[in-house]
């Protein structure tokens, strides 16, 4: 049983949870991103500058990885698609 301290219930209810190393799903979101990053294209491109970088990658994020990934939420389909159901099931 947890000690009882001062202060204790106000530091919780301040303070973020820190993700443990032995939970596996705690990163598996970043992860999954970062691998279907590492099999673009734009990973192996050579840029001018830091700024073309992140114009690429913010390209590739909005207008490919966001619209077109798979959501659990929406029933494993990308909001594009429950978007367009979405909108045939109310026409």
């Amino acid at each position: 049983m947890e000690r009882w301290t001062p202060g204790r219930t106000e530091r919780q209810k301040s303070a973020p949870k820190l993700p443990s190393p032995s939970d596996a799903y705690d990163n598996a979101m970043a992860e999954s991103f970062f691998a279907t990053l590492e099999c673009e294209p734009l990973v192996r491109r050579k840029f001018r500058n830091q700024a073309e970088a992140r114009m690429a990658l913010f390209e590739f994020i909005e207008g490919w990885y966001n619209p077109r990934r798979r959501h659990s939420a929406l029933g494993y389909m990308s909001p594009v698609e429950f978007e367009r159901t979405a909108m045939r099931m109310a026409a």
